[in-house]
């Protein structure tokens, strides 16, 4: 088995194309060890001293490390664990703990703008945004503002500020008048 790795925007963000399948649909984001109960993969990965966060997309596994840690030091140990995972036939999510879908339910009289909204989210920014190990979901739209979360190499990167403001809130703004910002939430 060969692991390629990539580098992502955010400097503490490392992203491990392992050559076949993570997840079948959808992502899962753990944000601290104590979340990563649910997934066998999820847990090795923090047993490496040094991770702070880790992220699974369709075919990769991002992993955020602690500032004062160096990559040259932990990449051999996240490789080895990464895989013995694949080689042990675990599951990379335990049984019943499906993946995340994505974006969060909206109801109400908004609803056909916050349709457009996630189409756009869906087809122009989530694959070029995978791209970079990470992920940007719908979580609500109140008065003109829409509000993402950002996974994976995105929450905390230096430029998801810019990626927000000149990216995706232009792009919303373009095509549906009935926005006016873009605002990041923490979920």
């Amino acid at each position: 088995m060969f692991i390629q790795t990539e580098s992502t925007p955010n400097p503490a963000t490392l992203k491990f194309l392992p050559g076949q399948t993570v997840l079948e649909a959808g992502t899962a984001d753990f944000p601290s060890s104590e979340t990563a109960g649910k997934s066998p993969l999820a847990s090795r990965i923090f047993a490496v001293d040094g991770v702070t966060g880790v992220f699974f997309g369709t075919d990769f596994v991002t992993v955020t490390k602690a500032d004062a840690v160096q990559w040259d030091h932990i990449k051999p140990a996240l490789l080895g664990a990464i895989m013995e995972h694949f080689q042990s036939g675990q599951p990379v999510m335990d049984a019943g703990d499906a993946p995340q879908s994505g974006h969060a339910e909206h109801t109400g009289e908004d609803g056909e703008i916050v349709g457009q909204i996630k189409e756009l989210l869906d087809t122009r920014v989530r694959p070029a945004v995978a791209q970079d190990g990470g992920d940007i979901t719908f979580h609500g739209f109140d008065r003109g503002v829409v509000y993402l979360h950002m996974q994976g190499a995105c929450a905390g990167c230096p430029s998801s500020t810019l990626t927000l403001k000149m990216g995706i809130e232009n792009l919303l703004r373009h095509y549906i008048p009935e926005v006016t910002e873009v605002r990041p939430v923490a979920v």
